[in-house]
């Protein structure tokens, strides 16, 4: 299972390639990375906003200590921590525990440097099944997820009562539709979303596009065209403003709080700014094109454990992740990031501290991995296509059609 440079090489490639979509994004915490020995274990996560005082800190460090060990945690930004993965796999010296965003770990798996949950002995029977979809490869789950968090519609009361339009309405692409013409009519903005050329424009796109029933293997498909024409089609009407190329989901998110928009198209981690806000909001799920919930992608980060020459180390790591994933600790790590938990009995207790996730944990229900469906680690090299696509067709460029022609030629040499 020793990964080969080539292939370590061909990993970091597709790990630069995809950025971080959760709220948990950072400056880097370069504080060392050394594997210690003995009663010394290294933890990685990807959340640097979080020192060592923070909850989820004390939690990591308590996780140890219970296992009779010190952990030693260094935060990364996303896109860092797996880039430094492969190059510690490399040297031999990977951490003993590793949280990563769930794309990577396709990745990660390629590149022969993470075990199997089966193999370590972790219990994932509870986790919800499209939840640990995306870090399951041929069958094989490779890690625990943390939790997990996706997008849905959060929409204006006070700009919907003065269009005259009941969120309730809202049942799919038509209505929807129906819906930003006559706020715009009733001159207020209509929707606001990140259509930018990072992943963070693919993750913003997938639920129009799998709402279409499209399929990413086929970027093409009348499905595919379809829903980049529902968005081009928004932008040429006015329905939403021509800087959703430039925007990132937190300049997104910014517009929609002016107060001014509908609906905004954003995450889960934006509860808390939402109840700052300072105006009425509600949240639905993504229509899909002909009705019902769209499919949406999940974003959140797996616990996993890396491959080491010490096989002998594995017991203690399994009690450290055993530890950080147990729904006592789960509940209070969720709702410090505003994740929905990967198990229904959390889930429920989190809808019951607060009624505001009921939305989130349906539409994290109806979600699926940006990697599943057998696509791996080849999904970076479809994603990257497709949020050109996007762009081109949203400026004007090139037409829907001819935009995910050229991603689709793109994609097949992946």
């Amino acid at each position: 299972m020793t990964p080969t440079r080539r292939t370590l090489i061909a990993a970091t490639a597709a790990v630069s390639a995809l950025a971080s979509l959760t709220a948990c994004g950072g400056g880097s915490d370069n504080s060392g990375s050394s594997k210690a020995s003995g009663s010394t274990y290294t933890f990685w996560d990807p959340y640097p906003q979080f020192d060592a005082s923070s909850p989820w800190g004390k939690l990591v460090s308590q996780c140890g200590t219970k296992a009779g060990v010190t952990v030693k945690r260094t935060a990364y930004d996303t896109t860092d921590l797996g880039n430094k993965a492969l190059l510690a796999a490399q040297q031999g010296n990977a951490p003993d525990v590793m949280l990563v965003d769930n794309p990577v770990v396709s990745t990660l798996v390629d590149a022969g440097i993470l075990n199997k949950t089966s193999d370590i002995g972790l219990d994932t029977a509870s986790i919800q099944k499209n939840i640990i979809g995306a870090g399951t490869i041929e069958g094989a789950s490779y890690g625990v997820p943390i939790g997990a968090n996706t997008l849905a519609l959060y929409y204006n009361k006070k700009v919907l009562s003065a269009a005259k339009v009941d969120p309730a309405s809202i049942k799919d692409w038509n209505s929807l539709n129906a819906a930003l013409k006559k706020v715009k009519a009733a001159g207020k903005k209509g929707i606001t979303f990140s259509a930018i050329n990072t992943e963070e424009g693919s993750f913003q796109f997938l639920p129009w596009f799998w709402g279409a029933g499209a399929d990413l293997t086929k970027l093409n498909s009348a499905k595919g065209v379809a829903a980049l024409s529902l968005w081009k089609d928004w932008v040429d009407k006015g329905y939403a403003p021509k800087d959703v190329l430039q925007n990132t989901q937190t300049t997104s998110w910014q517009e929609f709080a002016t107060g001014t928009y509908a609906f905004g198209e954003n995450g889960t981690w934006q509860l808390g700014n939402a109840q700052k806000a300072g105006f009425g909001y509600g949240v639905i799920n993504i229509p899909a094109q002909d009705g019902g919930s769209a499919p949406v992608p999940t974003g959140g980060e797996f616990v996993t454990v890396p491959v080491q020459k010490d096989t002998a180390r594995y017991d203690i790591s399994k009690k450290i992740v055993t530890c950080l994933t147990s729904d006592a600790n789960l509940l209070a790590t969720d709702t410090t990031l505003t994740y929905v938990a990967p198990t229904s009995t959390v889930q429920a207790e989190q809808v019951k501290q607060n009624p505001e996730l009921k939305p989130w944990v349906s539409a994290v229900a109806a979600a699926r991995g940006r990697t599943s469906g057998g696509l791996g680690s080849k999904y970076p090299t479809i994603s990257q296509p497709m949020w050109t696509a996007v762009q081109s067709a949203l400026s004007g460029s090139k037409s829907p059609k001819s935009a995910l022609d050229t991603a689709q030629a793109s994609a097949g040499k992946g």
